[in-house]
C-alpha cells in the first residue's frame, strides 16, 4: 500500500467514528459565540483605523522581517514593543514569540534543567505538553485540575525524596490563568502560599502561567490575572498571547532579563524561525495602545457583565453549565452525539458555537463551548438562551442525525 493510501486509511477510520476535523468557514450572517475575540477588537473600526495609521509610521516599512531575530529579523521597533509590553504587565522584561504555542514549547523545552521536575495541571494546554516532550526535566507529573491539595501531596513526596538523596531539584508548577476549555481560574494565591511552605521565593519552587485567555479580559485594563492578584513578583514566567482578545498574533514571555537572555540563546522555537513581520508587530502595538489608554475597558466590563447575564438566565434540564466566570462558557452533556446535536440545532439558528468532543476533553464532560464577546449584545445573549431552552423543552423538535461528513471542530 502506498503512503498516500496509508494516510487515507487512517483518515477514513477517523471519519467513520465521527472525529474527522475539517476546515470550515462560518456563515457571514451567523452570530459569533465561538471565537476567542473576547473584546471584539477583530471587528473594531477604531482598532482597524489605528492599525492602518500605524502602518504609515514608516515611509517604507519592510513587508517581512527578513529572517530570524538572531540574524536580520530584529528591529528597534520590536525591542521598544517588548519594553512597552513588560512595563504594561509590571514585568522586568518581555520576549516576543511568533505564537503562544512557540512560546510555551520554548519555555518548557529549555528552562527545566536536567533532573528537574514539572508539575502540571491535568488540563494544561497542548503547547505545554509539546515543550515537556523536549524537556530535560527528570519527571513530568500531572496534578488534579485546580487542586492545591493534590499539588501539595506531590510536592511533599518530592521534598522527601530530595531530602533522602540530598538533592535540590527545581520544581516548576505549570498552570493557565483561564483554562481554554473550562474557562475557570486557578487558585493562584493559594498555590503560591502553599509553595512558600516548602521553598522561599528565590529557592526551588517556580510557577509558570499561561495568560492566553486572560489577556485583555482580566485585571486593570486587561493586564491579566497575575496583575489582578498582585502576584507579579511571585511568578517565574508568564506567557501572554495576542491572537485572542488582542486581535493580533504572536505572544510574549514575561520574566527577568536573565530569563529573556536564556530563551534568546536556547529556545529553538525562537532561534530557528523567521520572526513575525512589521504588520504583526504594528497590530500588537495598536492593541496595547488601546489597553494602555483604557479604550478597551468598556468592552472588558461589558463582556464580564454578559457572562453574569448568561449564567443567570440559562436553565438546563439536562447536563450542566461549566463553573466559569470568564467569557468561556460551556454546556456540558454526557456524550459526543448529544453535544453535536445541540451545536447543530444552535448553528441552524445562526448561532456560531462549537462542539468540544472527547478525547479533546475527558469522556463524560463533552460540551458545547460558548464564548462571549465585548461586541455581543444582551439581545443576542437572550436569543441564544431562548434557543437553548427551546431545544431542551420543545417536544416537536427534530432529532439531528450525523453522517461521516459532519465536521468536528475541536482544539486543545
Amino acid at each position: 500500500m502506498s503512503l498516500t493510501k496509508q494516510l487515507q486509511t487512517v483518515l477514513d477510520k477517523r471519519r467513520d467514528i465521527l472525529k474527522l476535523r475539517r476546515l470550515v468557514v462560518n456563515p457571514p450572517d451567523s452570530i459569533d459565540f465561538s471565537s476567542n475575540d473576547f473584546l471584539g477588537l477583530a471587528r473594531s473600526k477604531d482598532f482597524r483605523d489605528r492599525f492602518m495609521a500605524e502602518l504609515q509610521t514608516f515611509e517604507h516599512p519592510p513587508l517581512g522581517s527578513t529572517g530570524s531575530r538572531c540574524l536580520d529579523g530584529n528591529s528597534q521597533y520590536a525591542l521598544d514593543l517588548e519594553a512597552r509590553i513588560a512595563k504594561f504587565h509590571h514585568a522586568e522584561a518581555a520576549l516576543l514569540f511568533n505564537s503562544g504555542f512557540d512560546a510555551n514549547s520554548g519555555v518548557f523545552s529549555t528552562i527545566p534543567q536536567p533532573g528537574d521536575i514539572i508539575l502540571y495541571d491535568e488540563l494544561i494546554h497542548a503547547s505545554v505538553h509539546e515543550g515537556m516532550k523536549l524537556s530535560r526535566a527528570g519527571s513530568k507529573i500531572p496534578f488534579k485540575h485546580n487542586s492545591v491539595t493534590d499539588l501539595e501531596s506531590k510536592i511533599i513526596d518530592i521534598c522527601a525524596q530530595d531530602q533522602s538523596k540530598q538533592k535540590r531539584r527545581n520544581v516548576f508548577v505549570a498552570v493557565e490563568t483561564v483554562y481554554s476549555m473550562d474557562g475557570d481560574v486557578p487558585p493562584l494565591k493559594e498555590i503560591i502560599t502553599m509553595l512558600r511552605k516548602y521553598w522561599r521565593k528565590d529557592e526551588n519552587g517556580w510557577v509558570i502561567v499561561d495568560e492566553a485567555h486572560a489577556t485583555g479580559v482580566f485585571g486593570e485594563n486587561g493586564r491579566g490575572v497575575v496583575c489582578q492578584e498582585g502576584l507579579e513578583d511571585d511568578i517565574f514566567a508568564r506567557v501572554h498571547t495576542f491572537g485572542k482578545a488582542m486581535a493580533s498574533n504572536g505572544a510574549a514571555v514575561l520574566g527577568t532579563e536573565t530569563l529573556k537572555n536564556y530563551l534568546i540563546n536556547y529556545a529553538r522555537s525562537f532561534i530557528y524561525t523567521t520572526f513575525m513581520g512589521f504588520s504583526s508587530l504594528a497590530s500588537i502595538s495598536c492593541a496595547y495602545q488601546m489597553l494602555e489608554q483604557g479604550l478597551t475597558r468598556e468592552a472588558q466590563n461589558h463582556v464580564l457583565a454578559l457572562v453574569s447575564h448568561f449564567k443567570n438566565t440559562i436553565h438546563l434540564p439536562h447536563g450542566y453549565l461549566l463553573p466559569s466566570t470568564s467569557p468561556i462558557q460551556g454546556i456540558v452533556l454526557d456524550g459526543n452525539d448529544k453535544v453535536r446535536a445541540l451545536a447543530e440545532y444552535l448553528k441552524a439558528r445562526k448561532f456560531n458555537v462549537k462542539p468540544i468532543l472527547s478525547p479533546t476533553v475527558p469522556k463524560g464532560t463533552e460540551r458545547v463551548r460558548i464564548c462571549l464577546h465585548g461586541d455581543n449584545t444582551i439581545d443576542q445573549i437572550d436569543a441564544l438562551v431562548n434557543a437553548t431552552h427551546q431545544y431542551f423543552h420543545n417536544p416537536t423538535k427534530s432529532t439531528t442525525h450525523f453522517s461521516a461528513s459532519t465536521p468536528v471542530v475541536a482544539s486543545k
